[in-house]
């Protein structure tokens, strides 16, 4: 009876640790995949079902209380630190997350997007965003304690 119920506490917190470690809704650092250097973090979380993320930090030194100068109408010069980014993208079949809007405040211009973990690597978030045909994809990577 003893064993029984440490073998089930066992595989109850290696089952915690698996699914957290695999999931999408976490934090995320973002990469530049020009520059190769670290931007800010990002908190996907979920809401009413639907995908969304949020800057929580901003790394690049001297741009932590940088302002939207770019940004027309609401978003005109308001703090892109706390900004919205990802906004009610869904989850299809395959496993990926897509919508209609990934904004990129840096431009100043709203993609559709897809989302999805790298399925080598659960520590790592690829993030493409489109306008028409043409995409660009970015690799996230999960910040750990």
């Amino acid at each position: 009876m003893n064993y029984f119920r440490i073998m089930l506490i066992a595989l109850s917190v290696l089952s915690i640790n698996i699914g957290t470690a695999q999931g999408v809704f976490d934090e995320w650092k973002t990469i530049d995949d020009r520059t190769g250097k670290p931007k800010g973090v990002i908190k996907i979380y979920k809401q009413d079902g639907k995908m969304y993320g949020k800057i929580i930090k901003i790394l690049e030194e001297g741009k932590e209380d940088v302002k939207c100068t770019k940004c027309e109408g609401d978003l005109k010069d308001k703090p892109v630190l706390g900004m919205t980014i990802i906004d009610a993208a869904e989850l299809h079949e395959d496993g990926e997350w897509k919508g209609k809007k990934l904004f990129d405040p840096e431009q100043a211009m709203t993609f559709r997007c897809k989302i999805w973990l790298n399925p080598d690597n659960p520590d790592e978030l690829k993030v493409r965003g489109y306008l028409s045909f043409i995409y660009r994809t970015q690799t996230w990577l999960r910040v750990k304690d």
